[in-house]
């Protein structure tokens, strides 16, 4: 065989496997970001125009947040917070607005009390992408409802959604499970019946 060909046979190979190594790195990037964000994964695709693009965009996210330092709750903080989050619920009964906003201020306390900063809304939402990526979509559901009813356009009923998200948000920053999904279902009914 003519050693230019071997060479140039082995040169061809070692851009194919290159090629290959490369394809499979991105592609494993690709599927490790879309596990970790989830749906906010997509979202950000589809604002960003590119995979690189956004991949490149949840990567600064995830240096972002790890460089914060977030911790999780003391017992004595979280039940705290459980308590005063049962007090916003109990709201509802009799001020379905007033507890849309205690829900939001609350959730925000206990972001920083975890230590998230409290800077402008986006970038919250995208620091709690990070390691609250399941429900991170509730928290722009709430935000968006909490703003039609700043707007006087939610109903009661937008308010109760709101406040489903929100509980969402608290119990994994909480990092707590919902305890017991049939008593809460009935908590919600004992409320639903007070309001009519």
């Amino acid at each position: 065989m003519d050693p230019r060909l071997a060479w140039t046979l082995v040169a061809v190979a070692i851009v194919v496997v290159a090629g290959v190594v490369w394809y499979e790195l991105g592609r494993r990037r690709s599927a490790t970001l879309r596990a970790r964000f989830g749906p906010e994964y997509d979202r950000v695709v589809h604002s960003a125009g590119t995979v690189k693009r956004a991949e490149a965009s949840l990567e600064a996210r995830a240096r972002r947040v790890e460089a914060l330092h977030i911790h999780p709750l003391t017992t004595d903080d979280a039940t705290r917070y459980g308590q005063q989050w049962r007090k916003v619920q109990e709201l509802f009964v009799d001020d379905p607005r007033r507890a849309v906003t205690e829900a939001d201020r609350l959730v925000g306390e206990v972001m920083h009390a975890r230590g998230y900063p409290l800077g402008e809304f986006e970038q919250r939402v995208e620091d709690i992408s990070v390691d609250h990526a399941g429900v991170v979509m509730n928290y722009r559901a709430a935000r968006e409802i909490a703003h039609a009813h700043a707007r006087g356009e939610a109903s009661t009923e937008d308010l109760r959604q709101a406040m489903v998200h929100y509980r969402a948000l608290f119990d994994d920053l909480l990092e707590t499970a919902p305890t017991d999904v049939q008593a809460q279902r009935e908590h919600e009914r004992e409320i639903a019946r007070e309001r009519r």
